[in-house]
């Protein structure tokens, strides 16, 4: 049953998605970066712009191969147009957030004419929101992959006429080729997995007949191979480092520590896919039953790209939450096409648990009297983000409550509209309650606060620690001080960019006219004992940081 009769006009719809727009763009910038990933990206795109190298990437005037350059190519740009300033480091992630959407809905529209239902749910879904607006490497992938996937599906349609699939399957090897730009190999790894993964199960070989493998192969050498063979010509060590290292012994080996149990993604996917949780077992089945004729089974591949995306991640050694990402799009439009054939009745019994979830969310306030001391993190901290998690759930109740009674007039679009809208909300306000923890993890209030002191020729010094948002704020790197996690390639290569020991440390900062360093407590007290000329301007639980006097 299509649900034509209920469907919003064309001005509401309009509005709908235009504040949507608004609502997800203006809240990037609003919120300060965070220690690890946020200042680790925005200091190599930073990098990037400041140095006017487009070719190696150096994190903190370092050489930092983990991953290729098209994100950093990205946030230097958003830095050249919008400023240096968060809204510009997280511009990236929520412009193809947003894209991700909209090749969801195009690709829904042309399969099964419902583009509203897919591109609703993929806009609600809980980890799209959250994952867009932090500032990480998975999202652009993720939407690489989304176009890539959906100019497949509809390459292989059975009534697609030569030019369509020919177009479609170049726009697919071109999304591989940004995918690859952004993660490496895994942007090849989940297409062809799922394809061969999909011929074997559903015993259909007839895609690869369909892939244009010459032109399509050469446009993607095209626009990934320059990069990879300048970026090797210029530093000898790269392709070792990038291809072993980054790919097989992080896939392979517990190298990187992120280590996990095999159960760790499914509360990732359960909450991730929030509010539509429930209605997973309907899609694993809608996803199964097989389409009429012979032709490419659409339902049975988009699940089993998503099923590869979740078995690959779980397989591997290194695990982190946003890496499960690309699996949601597949779902989305599984879901989408789904919904359009539900009845308004069944979906409101799929209402129930969204609604207790956030329900609790919204009585976030008074159980902050229950949590336990924590030394590193002031009970204000906790009541803020007690207080937007409030916030998040009564705005989510509020359209839930909204969509109920839409469900009950028979209007299942509007009432999918009020809850992606809910859940965008929810999600939003999290994040910004999640803020005042988050800047205990920055430093861009300390920045604030040492600027008096910081001088173009000021030597500044980062011992035994490193905050990775410090020299994204000071918009400078800081020399590093016998630390080298990540950095243990970079200084092996260039090892007079940073200082090896503490001692040899005390000679420069003794020979330095103007100095300051950022350290933790115990080495603070040790270099106190040691008689160094330093004076503390800012000190908080995790840091402090020094000048020379």
């Amino acid at each position: 049953m299509q649900f034509t009769q209920d469907t919003p006009s064309k001005t509401a719809q309009t509005a709908f998605w235009l504040a949507f727009v608004l609502a997800w763009l203006i809240l990037l910038g609003t919120r300060a970066l965070i220690h690890p990933d946020e200042g680790r990206y925005a200091m190599l795109s930073l990098g990037m712009l400041q140095s006017g190298d487009w070719v190696t990437p150096r994190l903190n005037g370092q050489l930092y191969f983990e991953k290729p350059a098209l994100q950093y190519w990205a946030g230097a740009i958003a830095f050249k147009l919008f400023g240096i300033n968060e809204f510009a480091a997280r511009f990236w992630p929520g412009l193809t957030g947003l894209l991700s959407i909209l090749a969801v809905g195009v690709t829904a529209r042309r399969l099964w004419s419902n583009g509203h239902f897919a591109a609703l749910v993929m806009a609600g879904t809980t980890w799209i929101a959250a994952n867009s607006h932090f500032l990480n490497l998975d999202t652009g992938l993720s939407f690489f992959l989304t176009v890539a996937l959906c100019a497949f599906v509809l390459a292989q349609q059975d009534d697609a006429r030569p030019p369509a699939i020919r177009n479609a399957m170049w726009l697919a090897w071109a999304a591989m080729a940004g995918a690859t730009l952004s993660k490496g190999l895994i942007g090849l790894v989940i297409p062809a997995g799922s394809l061969f993964c999909y011929s074997l199960v559903c015993w259909d070989w007839r895609p690869w007949r369909r892939m244009h493998w010459l032109s399509g192969l050469l446009i993607l050498l095209l626009l990934c191979a320059p990069w990879f063979a300048l970026v090797s010509l210029r530093n000898p060590e790269f392709a070792r480092f990038f291809f072993i290292h980054e790919h097989f012994e992080r896939f392979l080996t517990t190298v990187h520590g992120r280590e996990a149990p095999f159960w760790f993604f499914v509360p990732v996917l359960l909450i991730g896919f929030m509010p539509w949780t429930s209605l997973l077992p309907r899609l694993v089945i809608d996803g199964l039953r097989r389409s009429s004729g012979d032709g490419f089974q659409t339902g049975r591949f988009l699940l089993i790209w998503a099923l590869f995306v979740f078995a690959f991640f779980t397989k591997s050694s290194s695990k982190l939450p946003s890496y499960i990402l690309p699996m949601f799009p597949a779902l989305a439009l599984l879901l989408g096409q789904s919904l359009a054939n539900t009845r308004a009745a069944v979906l409101k019994k799929h209402l129930w648990l969204p609604l207790l979830l956030w329900g609790i969310l919204a009585c976030a306030l008074p159980l902050t009297h229950f949590l336990p001391e924590d030394p590193g993190t002031p009970p204000t901290a906790y009541a803020f983000l007690a207080t937007w998690l409030s916030i998040g759930g009564i705005v989510f109740l509020l359209c839930g409550a909204l969509a109920w009674r839409a469900l009950s007039r028979e209007k299942a679009q509007a009432a999918i509209m009020l809850l992606c809208a809910g859940s965008l909300g929810g999600v939003l306000c999290a994040s910004q309650g999640h803020d005042a923890i988050g800047r205990l993890k920055s430093s861009k209030d300390l920045v604030a606060q040492i600027q008096p002191y910081v001088h173009p020729d000021t030597e500044i010094f980062s011992v035994n620690v490193y905050e990775q948002t410090f020299p994204f704020y000071l918009q400078r790197p800081v020399i590093l001080v016998n630390y080298e996690d990540e950095f243990a390639f970079g200084q092996r290569v260039e090892p007079t960019r940073s200082i090896a020991s503490t001692e040899a440390f005390v000679s420069r900062w003794k020979a330095a006219p103007d100095a300051m360093a950022m350290m933790q407590e115990d080495t603070f007290n040790t270099l106190s004992q040691r008689g160094l000329p330093m004076k503390a301007v800012y000190r908080d639980i995790r840091r402090i940081v020094v000048v020379k006097q």
